[in-house]
């Protein structure tokens, strides 16, 4: 499945908002250097999907905030 995310580096606390449309915001403590945010996105995608970091991948939007993420089902 494909989900549109907007990333909110930098945030107090983590935290994933599920919009009506199905797109996600996810908050971030990590700051946008070196691929760090991304990989906390990942983790956390990971955990709320409950899927292997594995399965996720960042289509497009990898230095951006609005990013297009594939997560494979897992069955």
């Amino acid at each position: 499945m494909q989900k549109k995310v907007k990333v909110k580096p930098n945030s107090k606390q983590q935290k994933i908002i599920e919009q009506e449309d199905g797109s996600l915001i996810v908050n971030l403590k990590s700051p946008p250097v070196d691929g760090k945010a991304n990989e906390e996105l990942i983790k956390m995608l990971a955990k709320k999907f409950n899927v292997p970091k594995s399965s996720i991948r960042i289509k497009s939007g990898l230095s951006s905030r609005q990013k297009l993420v594939e997560i494979d089902d897992i069955g």
